[in-house]
C-alpha cells in the first residue's frame, strides 16, 4: 500500500510542499492528479500549469466560487494579492462541493490509480464539518498499493494524524509584517 502524507499547521507552505513532491514525481514521469477542497481561483500557478504538465499532472478544483467575496471599500476585510476580500459564511452548498471532491477522488483512486493523490485543503474541510473523517479513513484504507495520498490544510483532525505516516506540522517563525502575494510565489 502507499504511503499517507499529511502537512498541516497554522504556518504557509503546506500546499506549497504537497506541490513540490507533485513536481518531483512527474519528473519521474509518474501520474499526479491534485483535488483541491474549497478552492476555486483558476489564476494560481499550480492550476494555470495544468496543460504544460500534461500528461502527467492533472488538478481539479472543487470550491465555491466566490467563498472569499470581492468587496472594495467593506471595513471587514482580508487582503491578499492588493485586493480587498471579504469571507462568507460556509453554506450547505460547500459540504456538497467537498462531497462531490471526496467522491471524485474515490473515482480517481479506482480508474486512474495515479502514483501520487494530493488532497489539498481536505484538512480543513474535514476541520469545519464539510466531510466526515470515517468517509476520508475509508478512502485511506483502499488506496492502491503504488499510490502515495498527500493530505494538506491546517487544524488535521487526530484521527488523520494517527493514520498518516507522516506528518509535519508546519509553523511559521518569522515572516514580514505585511505578508506579500507575489505572482508565482504565494499563488
Amino acid at each position: 500500500m502507499g504511503h499517507v502524507y499529511l502537512y498541516t499547521g497554522p504556518g504557509g507552505g503546506k500546499t506549497t510542499n504537497a506541490l513540490g513532491l507533485a513536481l518531483r514525481s512527474i519528473g519521474h514521469k509518474h501520474k499526479v492528479v491534485i483535488i483541491q477542497f474549497l478552492k476555486w481561483w483558476k489564476k494560481t500557478g499550480e492550476y494555470k500549469v495544468r496543460k504544460m504538465l500534461k500528461p502527467y499532472y492533472e488538478i481539479y478544483q472543487f470550491g465555491r466560487p466566490g467563498w472569499f467575496k470581492l468587496k472594495d471599500g467593506d471595513k471587514k476585510v482580508y487582503k491578499f494579492g492588493g485586493k480587498k476580500f471579504v469571507v462568507r459564511n460556509l453554506e450547505d452548498v460547500d459540504k456538497l462541493f467537498a462531497k462531490k471532491g471526496l467522491e471524485f477522488a474515490k473515482k480517481v483512486l479506482k480508474e486512474k490509480k495515479p502514483h501520487l493523490l494530493v488532497l489539498d485543503e481536505i484538512n480543513l474541510a474535514l476541520h469545519w464539518k464539510l466531510l466526515d473523517v470515517k468517509e476520508v479513513l475509508e478512502l485511506l484504507d483502499n488506496i492502491p498499493k503504488r499510490t502515495d495520498v498527500v493530505l494538506t490544510g491546517r487544524n488535521a483532525p487526530k484521527e488523520l494524524i494517527e493514520r498518516a505516516d507522516f506528518v509535519n506540522i508546519i509553523i511559521d517563525k518569522k515572516y514580514p509584517k505585511h505578508i506579500p502575494a507575489k505572482k508565482g510565489i504565494q499563488y
